[in-house]
């Protein structure tokens, strides 16, 4: 696959695949300084030229980038943001490797103090989730919903499907995309379909100065290193502090006022005991099951998208 145009020349593409029609929303890509010297990065979608503001924002998982909610966004037909969480997409690595919720909430924030001006719908998938979980707790101002994708706090990262740790333990650099490619698609990865894998390849990762390529985010060099000293320890949260920030994260949820809802895909990672808890400790909240895997953003686009509107028009 040829480098296209700009990064958002896949839209019209992604909205026939998908069978979605009108408008294609136009794209902007956002950077914006940290006060540490890091920079955040972020994708805002507008329709039809219209200069409003984004009302739901979006924070992808472990692993993934921004555009993972592309499609998800052109069903959804509303003004948006998708922010690449620190360590992620065009966003700085972390020396530190603090990806967990409450260490990334603060940027997140500054992002959507930068980028919106009115409280959103803030959507997290996985470590998104997490996060966005402690940006409604440490700042009720900017969000008026919040949206768990597959996620509760303790789910265990470790209990996913073991091909996707093995694949990010693999060689963090190649010749060409084509090769990583190849990998993803032989680890059963990547959409189902060539083009589809060609296009995630080519949002996740950028070529080098020596030319070779590489993932842009920082989980897969830290699971390569891990293998390669024999650590069997999950890439997003080590065993000896999962039960601490599953804690953290029930005390986020338990602490933010905006009405919550939990999406869960039935063939995620979020099982129906972990779905009880959760509607246990959160009986105000709802729970809704999608015919998806744990990327239901990817797996089921269109039926999160008119979830999404809805609740949007709820308001």
């Amino acid at each position: 696959m040829s480098d296209p145009i700009d990064e958002f020349s896949f839209l019209p593409e992604q909205a026939a695949e998908a069978g979605i029609e009108g408008p294609t929303p136009q794209g902007e890509r956002l950077t914006l300084a940290l006060p540490d010297g890091r920079t955040l990065s972020a994708l805002r979608y507008r329709l039809d030229g219209d200069d409003a503001r984004p009302v739901v924002t979006f924070l992808h998982g472990a692993g993934l980038n921004a555009h993972t909610w592309d499609t998800t966004i052109l069903a959804l037909g509303l003004p948006a943001l998708a922010i690449d969480l620190p360590g992620h997409g065009d966003s700085s690595w972390r020396d530190d490797f603090a990806y967990v919720g409450r260490v990334l909430a603060p940027d997140i924030a500054a992002g959507m103090d930068a980028w919106t001006d009115g409280p959103q719908v803030l959507v997290g998938q996985s470590l998104g989730g997490l996060t966005a979980a402690a940006v409604a707790a440490s700042r009720p101002d900017l969000v008026n919903r919040l949206v768990l994708i597959d996620i509760t706090p303790g789910v265990d990262p470790s209990a996913g499907p073991t091909q996707i740790r093995e694949f990010f333990a693999g060689p963090t650099d190649w010749a060409t995309r084509h090769e990583l490619v190849d990998r993803a698609l032989s680890f059963g990865l990547g959409g189902g379909t060539r083009r589809k894998a060609e296009r995630g390849v080519y949002f996740n990762s950028r070529i080098r100065s020596d030319g070779r390529v590489e993932w842009k985010h920082h989980f897969a060099h830290r699971a390569a290193a891990a293998a390669a000293a024999g650590s069997t320890t999950p890439v997003a949260e080590p065993d000896a502090v999962s039960a601490v920030l599953g804690e953290a994260g029930w005390e986020d949820l338990a602490t933010a006022t905006a009405p919550t809802t939990l999406v869960r895909g039935e063939r995620g990672y979020v099982t129906g005991a972990d779905a009880d808890e959760f509607a246990r400790r959160l009986p105000e909240a709802s729970v809704i099951t999608l015919p998806a895997g744990h990327n239901v953003q990817e797996d089921a686009p269109l039926e999160l998208g008119a979830m999404l509107r809805g609740l949007v028009g709820d308001d």
